[in-house]
């Protein structure tokens, strides 16, 4: 028998929590094959057999986990049984007639977000499609009771379904209570400010509608906003280098580099990696990053070290709608930026109304380390480099480097 425990996952972590089995007791398991998903209060990892073997066991779904604690254990002399060799996929039980299973895959969800083990079981066994399943957990995840209304209701809460009064307690999980810790230490341990401004979006969206299917064709990802946003901010950062630094204990510590963090809003919540070396990067190398960095986090796949450190952040609130927020530092750093929606909105252009793409940006920043001067400054900075995207290139305009002005 051979004991699988929580292994170290980093310096800092402690504890986790195992999110889900996927295998169940008694099943068979190959070598290295995923067993189940465990979550700390930075990702999601997965827990994989050391052996081939029978699983037993030992920890529940839910359970909070010390480092070093037993999960299962694998008895690597129980035999093969036929047709292991192709396990059955995570969470979804043998249907009893494959033949009926095979002419209906769509009742099991593909993804634990959508779904917890029992309600998979349940719409598995009774073929109900998740999509006529409405979810009442956390990111919409299907519950237990869910799937029962949706067998007796037509997917409808029976009754008085619209004056119910009933609550829902849900454990917090690590990654949220994380989010929570570090939300509250940003506010109460910072001089959080907040400057805004508004930037003209004409020109990158002439630029992207020009050259958006040579630019994807020449280098195999779209040209998105995200890469102007981090050449712009990569440039102003070198500029301002305070907009780059922290506050360690009674020191200052400067970057020569911008180690650019980009927020992502993930199925468990809100995850930060980091693009390292972005003033580095062409804008394909940018976008490639953020492509693959992004794909990571919808899958939980993001490591630790994908997450930590970074210089400065950007998060774009836009993308839900918002037009304009206070986005809150992500500590240690000492400012992000935040992006919104594009909006139409009538300007003054040379003394005539326009109507032009117009998008808010807002800086919060830590007036510790950083004066109104340098806040200012960088945004200004920002918005003229987005304005005239051809600026990017050189760091300033071509005719003032021409006459060396």
């Amino acid at each position: 028998m051979i004991d699988i425990k929580v292994p170290t996952v980093g310096e800092s972590i402690s504890e986790v929590t195992l999110v889900k089995w996927l295998k169940k007791e008694g099943d068979y398991a190959n070598r290295d094959e995923v067993l189940c998903e465990l979550e700390s209060e930075k990702a999601t990892f997965e827990l994989t057999a050391e052996q081939a073997g029978t699983l037993h066991i030992v920890a529940e779904e839910g359970a909070t986990l010390k480092i070093g604690d037993l999960a299962c254990s694998i008895d690597e002399t129980a035999a093969k049984p036929e047709g292991a060799a192709a396990p059955a996929p995570a969470a979804a039980p043998a249907a009893p007639k494959a033949e009926k299973a095979a002419a209906a895959p769509a009742p099991a969800p593909q993804s634990d977000v959508k779904a917890t083990p029992v309600a998979n079981a349940i719409m598995s066994d009774k073929q109900v499609k998740a999509t006529d399943v409405k979810g009442s957990g956390s990111q919409g995840r299907i519950m237990k009771q869910d799937v029962l209304d949706a067998i007796n209701n037509g997917g409808k809460r029976g009754g008085a379904a619209a004056f119910s009064r009933e609550d829902k307690r849900e454990k917090m999980s690590n990654l949220r209570k994380t989010i929570s810790r570090r939300l509250v230490d940003a506010k109460n341990s910072t001089a959080m400010l907040t400057t805004f401004n508004e930037v003209d979006m004409t020109r990158i969206m002439e630029v992207r509608k020009q050259y958006k299917d040579s630019f994807k064709e020449s280098h195999g990802v779209n040209l998105g906003f995200m890469s102007f946003f981090t050449r712009a901010c990569s440039i102003a950062l070198m500029e301002w280098p305070a907009v780059n630094a922290y506050i360690d204990g009674d020191a200052l510590i400067y970057h020569d580099y911008c180690d650019i963090s980009i927020a992502v809003s993930a199925p468990k919540g809100l995850v930060v990696p980091v693009i390292r070396n972005a003033e580095s990067l062409s804008m394909a190398g940018i976008e490639q990053k953020v492509v693959e960095l992004a794909k990571k986090a919808r899958d939980n796949k993001l490591t630790p070290d994908e997450m930590a450190g970074g210089t400065f952040t950007i998060t774009n609130g836009g993308v839900f709608g918002s037009l304009m927020s206070t986005p809150i530092i992500n500590i240690p750093q000492s400012a992000i930026l935040g992006m919104h929606k594009i909006q139409d909105r009538p300007m003054a252009i040379n003394g005539k109304v326009e109507i032009r793409p117009m998008m808010y940006l807002a800086l919060s920043y830590d007036h510790r380390i950083i004066d109104g001067r340098e806040s200012v400054g960088f945004l200004v900075r920002v918005k003229e480099l987005l304005e005239a995207p051809e600026l990017m290139l050189i760091g300033k305009d071509p005719v003032k480097a021409l006459l060396e002005l």
